[in-house]
């Protein structure tokens, strides 16, 4: 029997990844995508689930090429019976960082200006002691690790699992109701008649919230979330 487990993740570093960019401007949504919380939460390079990844698509030690392998990754994930969400704020601050160009691996080409005058960007960066909640659907307990490292500075955050405050429930909701939780589409689109939702741009794939759907959840107080997902792909797509 599926079982669903909450856990908070704390920031000790400022947190950076460009979900967008504008212009200079490289913005860092305080949204977890759950691919990469897979990869920071080391599930594809345990030694349990890593064995069910075929060798050519391992990169325990070294990465072949710089192609994403989601599919073949995370489909290791369904096999083994795991599900990681994505991860929302629930306190956050911001920063913004101004950078120059120098030895900095994190840049774009821009011709040479006319003047003088040195080419820069800025990072909107969410700050360190900034909170997220993900949650865990597995088969069976699982212990994850309690530090890990997330974005492109590799950030240290600090993972805890939390207690629910009421008990959790499974059942089938004859009527539609609100998941407020940010979920991949996805991994519920084929499983769940969906009506409606808010989209959060961001690659690899937009993420939903304030999803109104209907089908098996879990509820726990007033608060529900769909209690039967796993990772699904479509082609093509394409690394940040």
């Amino acid at each position: 029997m599926p079982m669903i487990s909450r856990y908070h993740l704390e920031l000790h570093d400022s947190l950076y990844y460009a979900t967008r960019e504008i212009g200079r401007l490289y913005e860092t949504e305080p949204i977890l995508h759950n691919y990469a919380l897979c990869y920071a939460l080391g599930l594809v390079d345990s030694d349990v689930y890593a064995t069910r990844v075929p060798e050519e698509h391992s990169y325990r030690y070294f990465c072949r090429e710089q192609v994403p392998q989601y599919e073949v990754h995370l489909t290791a994930l369904n096999q083994a019976g795991i599900y990681v969400t994505p991860a929302r704020s629930l306190s956050h601050t911001t920063q913004l960082n101004t950078w120059k160009y120098a030895d900095n691996r994190y840049h774009v080409e821009m011709q040479k200006t006319q003047k003088n005058i040195p080419s820069y960007g800025r990072n909107k960066e969410v700050s360190a002691e900034s909170i997220f909640e993900f949650f865990v659907i597995s088969s069976q307990p699982l212990k994850l690790p309690r530090w890990i490292r997330l974005g492109k500075w590799m950030s240290k955050a600090k993972v805890t699992e939390m207690p629910f405050s009421d008990a959790v429930k499974r059942s089938l909701s004859k009527e539609p109701f609100i998941c407020k939780h940010p979920l991949n589409p996805l991994d519920v689109m084929f499983t769940y008649q969906v009506f409606s939702y808010d989209t959060i741009n961001m690659p690899p794939v937009s993420l939903i919230q304030n999803v109104r759907l209907q089908g098996e959840c879990f509820s726990i107080g007033n608060f529900k979330i769909p209690a039967y997902m796993e990772y699904r792909f479509r082609p093509n797509i394409k690394e940040n």
